[in-house]
């Protein structure tokens, strides 16, 4: 007798999903998870973006930023801080 799979929302999806990606979930959330991917292009989205930014954050890499980042960044936040 084959078992059916229970619906999970998009939120639960969001909630487990770095869990997902580290593969620290249970057979039968992942099982749910997967069959929602099938039919849900928004959570695709969130998976794939998250599966890049572990990526990332996990490569050991380190990207310079260009000439003059820093300056622009403070100055933008700044200038955003005083419009409040």
């Amino acid at each position: 007798m084959e078992t059916a799979i229970v619906e999970i929302s998009c939120a639960e999806v969001w909630r487990e999903i770095s869990n997902y990606v580290d593969d620290e979930v249970e057979p039968e959330l992942r099982a749910r998870m997967e069959r929602h991917f099938q039919n849900c292009k928004r959570c695709i989205a969130v998976l794939e973006g998250t599966r890049n930014t572990v990526r990332l954050l996990t490569d050991g890499d380190w990207y310079p930023l260009p000439a003059g980042f820093g300056k622009r960044l403070f100055q933008r936040i700044s200038s955003a801080h005083s419009k409040d």
